[in-house]
């Protein structure tokens, strides 16, 4: 065979197949592909093996999972006059395939800079203790904002959360004395009901006693138990058990003579 011949054929060969190289494109599971002809959309493909003819069509693949964008921490000063630095994070999705590519040439790009801006602008319109106790309701602020400017581009953003806020150390300082001194406050309000808590059950406790006598020496009594129990060298007695001490040893004097007199009856001492 004529060598010519068969050069030709190999380049007819090689044409043939990066002609079916560029005609064969694969939509993976997790994608769209926008299909232009001639510069003009004339449809979308979804996944699986698809065909395109060659330098006229082109075929742009979107991806439709949720993207997770750090938004890179602001400097931002709060509507009270605090400088603070806050990062976040947002979540978002290409919802319409067409519009992500002819709408906006950058859909990433696009969001991160318009979340920048929108983070600034909803977290200087509040305080700085609005900015810690209500990042809920700042998230909500930032995500429905980003809704409505991104829902012309085809993308939807699914969720948006404050990640850091860095103060100042000065104001680090200054909140944690405020809440120092609040702890105090509350731990000497706490001191203050409880001695009065203590002070009434005292009060009814000493109503009961005086009410019934015994129940005080009983009270003594157990108090010398207690003071047993530690192996104590020392022991107080109170007043009213060292009364009835006295009265008891009177008892028993009195007995003792009774039993040493004649007729076994205590002598009457003579007016």
């Amino acid at each position: 065979m004529d060598p010519t011949i068969i050069v030709i054929v190999i380049v007819i060969v090689v044409l043939l197949l990066m002609v079916a190289k560029m005609s064969v494109r694969i939509v993976r599971q997790y994608e769209k592909g926008v299909l232009f002809r001639l510069g003009r959309v004339v449809g979308v493909r979804e996944p699986g093996l698809r065909l395109i003819i060659p330098l006229i069509d082109r075929l742009p693949l979107v991806s439709l999972r949720i993207v997770t964008m750090p938004i890179q921490s602001q400097g931002i000063i709060t509507q009270d006059n605090v400088s603070v630095d806050v990062s976040a994070v947002a979540y978002y999705r290409v919802v319409d395939a067409v519009k992500s590519v002819v709408a906006i040439e950058n859909v990433a790009a696009a969001i991160n800079q318009i979340a920048q801006t929108t983070l600034r602008k909803v977290v200087g319109r509040h305080t700085l203790d609005q900015t810690l106790s209500e990042t809920e309701r700042i998230n909500s602020d930032i995500r429905e904002i980003l809704d409505v400017l991104t829902v012309e581009w085809g993308v939807v953003v699914t969720l948006v959360e404050l990640k850091d806020i860095q103060l100042p150390e000065t104001m680090k300082r200054a909140m944690a004395r405020q809440a120092e001194a609040e702890r105090e406050k509350r731990a000497k309000i706490i001191a203050a009901e409880g001695e009065a808590i203590a002070a009434t059950a005292l009060g009814d406790a000493s109503d009961t006693m005086m009410a019934h006598p015994l129940a005080l020496q009983l009270r003594n009594l157990q108090s010398l138990v207690e003071i047993g129990v530690d192996k104590n060298t020392t022991v107080v007695f109170p007043a009213p058990l060292m009364s009835t001490i006295g009265e008891l040893s009177a008892f028993l004097a009195r007995e003792n003579q009774a039993a040493a007199s004649p007729n076994g009856r205590t002598p009457v001492k003579a007016a």
